[in-house]
């Protein structure tokens, strides 16, 4: 919120659990291991790039105008329903926003707007929000997103923090910036388990029998498999993928392994069904608030993973221009602030921090208590060393060998 205009309605509702952007899995019935199942037989269309054609971006926007209008996908539950943002970008730029939260999760959304793309048709939407992973590279590899004018960016360039202009999913920021971003850790109830966690390998010990849950989502669980053998992802192979897809059947058959889980892991670490699990950082922040709930959550030594959300333009949106502008919106600090105060997920804009605490000093009581610790939050915002620690998923440089890891790690969660 502005720091003039802070709703303490709003803040109120951050001490009740609100239901997070990946809660769409579960409500929607299946995980998104379930969904990458769902749609594994799509697959792009073009073939890797090592980069973007040096006139690329020239050509794309070349002849382009504003039409003052944008229509706007995103995931559920990523923005507060009154959409204070969207509606402050119209009364600035009298640009308007369709807003649909259609996107469920990657695969299908791949599958669902894939065929539209390859025919060079519209896919009704001018701007979506797609997370790293199997189908960004499917969409960038195929041709289907439309390289961004770093030119008529402004505040990205100057408010985005500088993990977020070198990552590894999107060289050079081409294609895509983020959103928001999370981050999978450990997380573990302190007045269960005697000691801190500190290691993945705490995921491994028979000391927690029984008590241990993983994701049953196969890139987050091979992450953590490599990890703890100290293999880094981002370079790995078949034979890394082998080595600690064993590792991960040993967790399973010695009986230190609960469950595997999606979403509902909250719930069973809530209930004292696990002690310790695998777990997404904006989860537990929200958790810890909305109840009271002294969970930890911890990066690993080895390391922990990074997922991103991600801003891009179908190549054939019809308003790309106002798309830019909406993207472009959204790295002002104030803007970034607001977004953040709501989501509770991890900020790429480090400006926001003090704005959120000049938000706070507005409020009083358990309101201001609450905006503080968004504030204060590393799951909101991650320090340096933090980020030095996160790994993306593994890239794919084709279908088959993407469908090659998915055929070592499914075994372990189906089996």
């Amino acid at each position: 919120m502005q720091p003039n205009n802070v709703d303490p309605a709003l803040i109120r509702g951050m001490t009740q659990r609100r239901l997070g952007r990946r809660d769409a899995l579960r409500l929607g019935g299946a995980s998104a291991f379930a969904m990458a199942l769902a749609a594994c037989g799509v697959k792009g269309t073009g073939t890797p790039a090592a980069s973007v054609a040096p006139d690329a971006v020239a050509k794309f926007w070349a002849g382009k105008t504003s039409t003052k209008h944008v229509d706007f996908a995103n995931w559920p539950l990523y923005m507060d329903p009154k959409h204070p943002e969207l509606k402050k970008f119209t009364a600035e730029t009298g640009i308007s926003v369709n807003y649909q939260e259609v996107i469920q999760e990657m695969a299908p959304w791949f599958a669902k707007v894939q065929p539209q793309l390859k025919a060079g048709q519209s896919i009704g939407y001018d701007l979506m929000v797609i997370t790293n992973g199997i189908q960004f590279g499917q969409f960038k590899d195929s041709g289907f997103l439309a390289p961004l004018d770093h030119s008529k960016m402004p505040n990205y360039a100057a408010n985005a923090a500088a993990s977020y202009k070198s990552e590894a999913f999107d060289p050079g920021n081409v294609y895509s910036v983020p959103w928001t971003s999370g981050i999978t850790g450990i997380a573990y109830d302190p007045a269960k388990v005697s000691r801190p966690i500190t290691k993945l390998a705490d995921l491994f010990d028979p000391a927690f029998k029984g008590k241990v849950g993983m994701f049953s989502d196969t890139q987050e669980l091979g992450n953590f498999g490599m990890l703890v053998l100290g293999i880094d992802p981002a370079k790995s192979t078949e034979d890394d993928w082998k080595k600690a897809a064993e590792k991960l059947k040993e967790q399973k058959t010695s009986g230190v392994l609960r469950n595997y889980y999606d979403q509902s892991y909250v719930d069973a670490l809530g209930k004292g069904e696990v002690w310790i699990t695998q777990a997404w950082s904006g989860d537990i922040f929200q958790k810890n608030v909305s109840d009271g709930s002294n969970f930890k959550f911890v990066i690993p030594e080895e390391g922990g993973s990074i997922w991103t959300d991600n801003f891009a333009i179908p190549v054939t949106a019809k308003s790309p221009v106002d798309a830019l502008a909406l993207i472009d919106f959204f790295y002002q600090v104030d803007i970034a602030a607001s977004l953040a105060e709501y989501i509770n997920y991890v900020c790429p804009v480090p400006a926001a921090q003090a704005q959120i605490k000049a938000d706070a000093a507005k409020l009083s009581g358990d309101d201001k208590k609450a905006m503080e610790a968004i504030a204060d939050s590393p799951l909101v915002f991650p320090v340096a060393a933090d980020y030095a620690n996160l790994h993306y998923y593994r890239q794919f440089a084709t279908v088959a060998e993407q469908q090659t890891y998915q055929k070592v790690f499914e075994p372990i969660v189906l089996g």
